[in-house]
């Protein structure tokens, strides 16, 4: 696993050695910043960007997007093997300190009284395959405002996958990459004004 653009391009990530932690594959992460760099449908400049990395495992999606110049990551990890390859990967980015982590469960995080000044412009989810809970989460997301008006909602699921999607956010894309199920997802309400 590796950075596959900005400065940091080519560095590589420490793995999880075990099998609760499922990092993106290269190929999947270069597709989803190829369509947020090049596709009309999304208005997202990354340089100017708050992202909020939910599931983080080791980071991988998080790190990418300070290589490629985010304004500030936020990490949001629970799992302890994975939270010490997330901060293993970090502390290897010199002099990087644009990021914050939230070291909870995802649910804990959005119900804990935590006041966070941002908006973000990405939220990527990226839970176990099994996990039951996704249009709760998204709710959540909406509810707290933490999304901005032109922000982007990354959502990783199994490409087989049933889910409906709350009908509080429309899906702008899916693409499917190998295993892989990746929705885009906007605020309805905002949706005509981006557009």
């Amino acid at each position: 696993m590796r950075i596959i653009g900005g400065k940091f391009k080519g560095k590589k990530l420490i793995l999880p050695i075990d099998n609760k932690t499922r990092p993106l594959r290269d190929i999947v992460k270069e597709s989803i910043f190829n369509l947020i760099t090049h596709s009309k449908k999304i208005k997202t400049n990354m340089a100017c960007s708050y992202v909020l990395d939910l599931f983080s495992g080791s980071g991988s999606f998080g790190i990418e997007c300070i290589s490629r110049d985010a304004k500030k990551v936020f990490f949001c990890e629970n799992y302890f093997l994975a939270l010490k390859i997330l901060k293993k990967n970090l502390s290897s980015l010199k002099e990087v300190n644009n990021y914050q982590i939230f070291e909870e469960n995802c649910l804990s995080f959005f119900f804990s009284n935590k006041k966070l000044n941002y908006k973000f412009n990405i939220i990527f989810i990226d839970p176990p395959f099994n996990e039951i809970k996704i249009n709760q989460i998204l709710n959540l997301i909406i509810e707290k405002n933490i999304l901005d008006n032109n922000g982007l909602i990354i959502l990783h699921r199994h490409k087989n996958d049933k889910i409906e999607i709350t009908k509080n956010l429309d899906i702008i894309e899916t693409k499917i990459y190998g295993t892989s199920k990746i929705i885009f997802l906007k605020n309805f309400k905002n949706l005509s004004k981006s557009s």
